[in-house]
């Protein structure tokens, strides 16, 4: 594995690479990996010749008050990790590279930003298309993976890709959870013994909601009450639940086609995020929740799937929309 910090380099390698007709595969995260990293990088590797996984703790999507200081990092670990799963080039810029003057250029994704996350996060999103722009930039024309586990930051990152005419492929891959069905992320590391008990609440009351669909629940406020019960009843601070279409995270006044449900509460102060799919024709429902580690997460090939119902890719292309999820 080659690792770099200057953005020349990148560049130049990834060039290099296409010139010899290697397909680049691209792999963006802000560190302190947990198997849903790691899953991304197997991925691929599995599908592309070279693997570039980025680490970079981006200032412009952490709003006042928000962990940038606290957030986690390990990069002697992370480096180990990626090594591990046969990255070829880590790439880790210092924030003067990636900005070496302040930003006066930034990417917004109108529509897709303002809800769930974006609401109280009204910067974030714009803080993340402009770092992931930069980044398609340096690395050029590639297949990029993202963890469903943030469905919104997939799906505008879909669309700033399709709005924009970028030559990139992205890719949705399955959100990964702890063997307690909590979803992977670098936050868990916040969590005390209690709070972390609580927390697989979140989990839980989303397949709680997933099993009253497959009995025949078609209100969408009825699963929102639902899973507000049963945080309230954790003590989950909620900032949201929410039932939105997969292709465009349009409101729904009824269960049916292809669905988001997402959920994102505090505990303790640890801020939180989840989700499930659901595609719903009739009275045939799948339900994706994910897949589950099994023990240690150096063991990746034990896994189980939570996914209900025949395979299927989720969610589906609206012309429209433009999204691509795969």
């Amino acid at each position: 594995m080659i690792a770099v910090d200057r953005i020349d380099d990148l560049r130049a390698h990834c060039d290099a690479a296409r010139r010899d007709g290697r397909r680049v595969g691209l792999v963006p995260t802000m560190g302190y990996f947990h198997e849903g990293h790691r899953s991304l990088m197997r991925t691929a590797r599995e599908q592309t010749d070279l693997v570039v996984t980025t680490i970079f703790v981006n200032p412009l999507q952490f709003g006042p008050n928000e962990d940038l200081d606290a957030y986690p990092r390990d990069l002697a670990g992370d480096s180990d990790a990626a090594q591990g799963e046969g990255v070829d080039i880590l790439f880790t810029p210092s924030i003067a590279e990636m900005y070496p003057e302040p930003t006066r250029t930034t990417v917004h994704v109108a529509g897709l930003t303002e809800g769930l996350c974006g609401a109280a996060r009204p910067t974030h999103f714009d803080g993340v298309t402009t770092v992931v722009a930069k980044l398609f930039a340096i690395v050029g024309p590639c297949t990029a993976y993202f963890g469903r586990k943030d469905y919104q930051q997939v799906a505008v990152v879909s669309r700033m890709v399709a709005d924009l005419d970028l030559p990139v492929s992205v890719v949705g891959c399955p959100l990964v959870r702890e063997p307690d069905g909590l979803a992977m992320s670098s936050r868990n590391a916040y969590l005390s013994s209690d709070e972390r008990w609580r927390a697989t609440g979140i989990f839980q009351a989303l397949r709680d909601a997933a099993e009253a669909v497959e009995r025949g629940e078609r209100d969408p406020e009825a699963l929102r009450t639902g899973i507000e019960h049963a945080g309230t009843h954790l003590g989950l601070d909620l900032e949201y639940v929410e039932v939105r279409r997969c292709t465009d995270l349009s409101t729904v006044t009824t269960l049916a086609g292809d669905l988001l449900v997402a959920v994102a509460a505090r505990v303790g102060g640890t801020r939180l995020i989840d989700n499930i799919t659901l595609q719903i024709s009739g009275s045939e429902v799948t339900t994706d929740l994910g897949v589950i580690t099994q023990g240690s997460t150096t063991e990746p090939q034990r896994k189980q799937s939570f996914r209900r119902g025949p395979q299927v890719e989720h969610p589906r292309v609206d012309s429209n929309a433009r999204i691509s999820l795969s």
